[in-house]
């Protein structure tokens, strides 16, 4: 398997000890984290952080960390994280693989998490060979949900209440989206006319 990704505009690659303090600030921004339980601390991202990067270890694949492309800062341009997990078990869709992103809020609204998640969903279906993946978010995060959308991703209609949040949670009600690898297919041949 590929240790890095390229798009267009990006690298999905490994995670290096540079990237946690960028990370961090993240996790502790409000805006970044709207639609999370809780800021993060400098430790529990870091936490986070490690797990991602000995999850590609292990596996091959998991959440990257994403970078720029920027000739003279070759792949050290950490703008977030976009990628594939197993979802947890507690949930009532798992077993699954998930696809989510997180990016740092001065990257938002150019397209990079499209970008990132439409090569995440191609590894997933060409050299993970899953027959599909889901993606989940609160239901008032509808940024997200346009994501999912443009990478061609359909809500399944199967709301459901997050099982580590209490259900009168603000984000405790949750939508699930799901690719299969055909529409996946049938998505990449639509783009490829266009």
């Amino acid at each position: 398997m590929t240790n890095v990704i390229e798009t267009d505009r990006l690298y999905l690659r490994q995670w290096q000890t540079s990237d946690f303090v960028i990370f961090a600030e993240m996790n502790a921004d409000p805006e970044v984290m709207q639609y999370f339980p809780k800021l993060l601390s400098t430790t529990v991202s870091n936490t986070i952080a490690k797990k991602c990067q000995q999850l590609i270890e292990d596996n091959g694949w998991g959440f990257w960390a994403v970078s720029l492309k920027d000739g003279s800062k070759k792949r050290n341009n950490f703008i977030g994280m976009v990628g594939l997990n197993n979802a947890h078990t507690d949930m009532p869709f798992s077993p699954a693989v998930e696809i989510g992103w997180r990016l740092h809020k001065k990257y938002w609204g150019q397209g990079y998490a499209t970008e990132a998640a439409r090569a995440a969903l191609k590894f997933a279906f060409t050299e993970l060979a899953l027959d599909d993946v889901v993606s989940f978010t609160a239901v008032i995060n509808q940024r997200s949900q346009l994501i999912m959308e443009r990478i061609g991703m359909t809500n399944t209609q199967d709301s459901f209440y997050h099982p580590m949040l209490d259900t009168n949670h603000t984000l405790a009600e949750h939508v699930l989206y799901k690719i299969t690898r055909e529409q996946w297919q049938d998505s990449v041949v639509t783009q490829s006319y266009i």
